[in-house]
């Protein structure tokens, strides 16, 4: 058992009635006795009682008006005070009760009983303060296991996306590339308020973590296509375009069995729709305009603008500035307009995160996919 005693401290202009109370709790608690709420004050910078119990009739600063501060200050808001008083009205006891404190003791006061007022009042203070720190170590140990569940989740996602990517010499570079792209104009969106009707609600992490699902159809594409050395063939490339439907569908069976729709949704309308052009011309919807999710429009932009820079079997990488020119004059046909103007804004910063996670390989060469030498050439 601890030998640590609680601290008690009594305050009243009667010297009487404070050694009055210390004779009677000394041998339980350590006592501390001041004789006005002013000299409280002066103490409480010094210790921190577990209980005060407090005279209301006092010249200068009465007990109300002592606990009123007591209670608007932090550093003692959460200290338990008793009131000790001859009033013996109900109005009085009301106020007292009103205003934080936790009991109300008349004198003469009989010493067994504030000694058991005083140990019911420790121990509930006592019990609360262990609920409380059991709350706070179960919230933590919860946050601790969500977060781990969270980084797994995280980790095992980036893993499925780099081993699909992998399948055709892609590195995971490009994922990385294009999550940072996307958040470079989501940023500019949120900050320049564009679609706010739409991003309203979106939770970001889970769109830029889903970005990195937006090829995971590729893993149903034979090996033989995906690893082709030369240009597709048309029936080829039709083949490879069912990529898109064939990540919403893997996305799909992955939704059947789990909680997490918002993450799922967004990972599914990227796979599914970053292939959509602004005109309608693009698949596997044939959509156009706002029709194409804005998720997809922006997947759009970081997608095709990685693949302009990257090198390719056939051809040396665009240089940046090439590829921006690219991106603006699609406005209106592949691109959204509007996505394109926040494109411009954010261009230069498109080109350091280029530059930052550039690929490498022991010929200074980053083999592509077929489908993009499809689509680019």
């Amino acid at each position: 058992m601890s030998d640590i005693r609680n601290k008690v401290l009594l305050v009243d202009d009667n010297l009487t009635n404070l050694s009055m109370g210390k004779n009677i709790l000394k041998n339980i608690y350590e006592v501390y006795t001041v004789s006005s709420a002013q000299r409280m004050f002066s103490l409480l910078e010094k210790i921190q009682p577990d209980l005060i119990l407090l005279d209301i009739e006092m010249p200068e600063m009465n007990g109300y008006e002592a606990i009123k501060k007591l209670k608007s200050d932090s550093h003692f808001a959460d200290i338990p005070v008793i009131f000790v008083t001859a009033r013996s009205d109900e109005g009085s006891e009301m106020e007292g009760l009103s205003l934080g404190a936790i009991d109300y003791i008349y004198k003469p006061f009989s010493g067994a009983l504030i000694i058991q007022r005083i140990k019911n009042h420790l121990i509930t203070v006592e019990q609360r303060k262990t609920l409380e720190r059991y709350n706070h170590n179960l919230e933590s140990a919860v946050r601790e296991k969500s977060e781990q569940v969270h980084e797994l989740k995280n980790t095992v996602i980036t893993s499925i996306a780099e081993m699909v990517e992998s399948r055709d010499n892609v590195t995971g570079n490009h994922i990385m590339r294009t999550q940072a792209y996307l958040k470079l104009l989501l940023d500019e969106l949120v900050e320049q308020g564009i679609y706010s009707d739409v991003t309203r609600g979106w939770n970001f992490d889970f769109l830029f973590t889903a970005a990195q699902l937006h090829d995971v159809g590729k893993i149903s594409i034979s090996d033989t296509i995906l690893n082709k050395p030369d240009r597709l063939t048309a029936e080829e490339f039709e083949i490879m375009k069912t990529h898109a439907l064939l990540g919403v569908k893997i996305i799909n069976s992955i939704e059947g069995n789990t909680r997490e729709h918002e993450f799922l949704r967004h990972a599914k309308t990227i796979a599914g729709t970053h292939h959509e052009k602004w005109d309608g011309t693009g698949y596997p919807y044939g959509l156009k305009g706002r029709e194409i999710p804005l998720e997809g429009r922006l997947m759009a932009i970081a997608d095709v603008y990685d693949a302009l820079i990257s090198v390719r079997p056939y051809k040396e990488a665009l240089p940046i500035p090439e590829a921006e020119r690219i991106i603006v004059e699609g406005a209106g046909s592949h691109f959204d307009p509007v996505l394109v103007g926040v494109f411009q804004t954010v261009a230069s910063r498109f080109a350091h995160i280029a530059q930052n996670y550039r690929d490498s390989s022991p010929e200074g060469e980053t083999p592509h996919t077929p489908l993009e030498r499809a689509r680019v050439a």
